[in-house]
């Protein structure tokens, strides 16, 4: 597995990266702003990313994971020291497996990743590239169809009365939708990435 961690404290940055070699089987990279970022991503392809929210640059860590996960796929944990609702609720749109509150201590960063490191190993799809076929290619008229109506916050009942369907069969389009886009089924993971791709649905 390999292991990017986006923090610009170098300090934080090698005591992770200490954590991660002592005790799990990986491979790490370190990024300490949005250049090395740019230019680790391509050659490294992890399959987790570690990402600081508050990185003071012109981007915060959530955009920055939002701006990746349009070329790459792997999994993000946040490292973080704002207690704020709204920059929590904001980070669970990109459905992080978990967080890392500072100041960082050796327990919190081994809990953090024990518990996201089973559901990384499991995922043969992290550490690559999207495959850019066009959505209108890579989904039917019916999924398409689905994927707007999600977008429109109905639910599969609702979806199921407008298409003449019956919900089994739009729960079988909704598995699908995710398996093509990479996604996880469950806690709203096709309403969160119509949210993240808004411009599609206007």
């Amino acid at each position: 597995m390999r292991v990017l961690i986006i923090e610009d404290e170098i300090i934080i940055a090698r005591f992770i990266e200490r954590q991660l070699t002592a005790n799990f089987k990986c491979s790490v990279a370190i990024a300490l702003n949005q250049q090395e970022v740019e230019d680790t991503m391509p050659g490294f392809l992890p399959g987790l990313i570690l990402c600081d929210i508050n990185l003071k640059e012109e981007k915060d860590g959530i955009t920055l994971i939002e701006d990746l996960r349009q070329e790459y796929l792997f999994e993000v944990i946040f490292i973080t020291s704002y207690q704020s609702k709204a920059i929590i609720e904001r980070a669970l749109l990109y459905q992080p497996l978990n967080y890392i509150i500072k100041p960082v201590d050796e327990a919190a960063v081994f809990a953090a990743l024990k518990l996201a490191w089973p559901l990384i190993e499991a995922n043969n799809k992290l550490g690559r590239r999207h495959d850019h076929t066009p959505l209108h290619q890579a989904l039917s008229d019916t999924e398409r169809k689905v994927l707007q109506l999600i977008s429109q916050h109905k639910t599969s009942r609702e979806i199921a009365s407008i298409l003449f369907l019956s919900p089994y069969t739009i729960k079988n389009h909704r598995h699908s939708i995710c398996r093509k886009l990479g996604l996880k089924d469950g806690n709203n993971a096709l309403l969160k990435w119509t949210i993240q791709h808004k411009e599609l649905f206007e």
